[in-house]
């Protein structure tokens, strides 16, 4: 993160003077780079029979991400992400911190977002604020052996799967033109997700991930 900001900084610097392309009304970019995502997990008690203050904790994941954005208008500015489900590992919290890694699931955010961009459009630093949904979709649910010795089930390894769910996406980003057809960009959103978990044992954890995303990435204009 401090690195992105830093590469940003001087690139505003040797760009202040430098020509750059509008970045107005009906014209498409594309972004490639990294997005970083880590769920600022509330975790549920596990629900009964389980030790009293039974919760979980969510893993970071980092994966490539391509970004398209389209003007509407030369401030208003819609923005599709798109990339690779994330792999996020699931570990003990609460009463079980410290038993290792309970299980893991792939998370594919499906996001959508309208943008407001300040400044003029041929400004080289174009801060921007967004707001949007995300439907989070849970697949490939995998238990450990650690979750099958904690829910003690006495059988078959124990298996998990999380509800898909939507919720609200907020953004604030900025823009450095490098020319007048590439840009560097880096943005932040926050994303209020809640989530169910079932366990094949018929408990079930409530769970609040309000995932925080950093994304940094080289876009070029059409």
């Amino acid at each position: 993160m401090q690195s992105a900001v830093k590469m940003l900084a001087v690139a505003a610097a040797m760009t202040v003077a430098a020509s750059a392309s509008a970045q107005s009304a009906g014209q498409w970019t594309v972004k490639a780079g990294l997005n970083v995502i880590t769920p600022k997990v509330e975790s549920g008690d596990l629900s009964a029979p389980a030790l009293p203050h039974t919760k979980a904790a969510v893993g970071t994941d980092t994966e490539p991400v391509l970004i398209i954005t389209y003007s509407l208008t030369d401030h208003i500015v819609m923005e599709l992400p798109l990339g690779l489900p994330y792999e996020h590992n699931l570990y003990g919290a609460g009463a079980i911190e410290g038993t290792g890694m309970l299980g893991s699931s792939k998370v594919l955010p499906v996001t959508g977002l309208v943008q407001y961009r300040f400044l003029s459009p041929t400004a080289t630093l174009r801060p921007y604020v967004g707001v949007g949904a995300t439907y989070a979709v849970f697949t490939k649910t995998t238990g450990s052996a650690q979750l099958t010795a904690l829910l003690d089930v006495g059988g078959p390894p124990a298996t998990f799967k999380l509800d898909n769910k939507l919720g609200a996406t907020l953004q604030a980003g900025v823009a450095v033109a490098l020319n007048e057809k590439w840009f560097m960009d880096l943005s932040v959103t926050k994303t209020y997700l809640k989530t169910k978990a079932t366990f094949s044992t018929g408990q079930t954890q409530d769970l609040k991930f309000d995932p925080l995303a950093v994304s940094f990435g080289v876009g070029y204009k059409f």
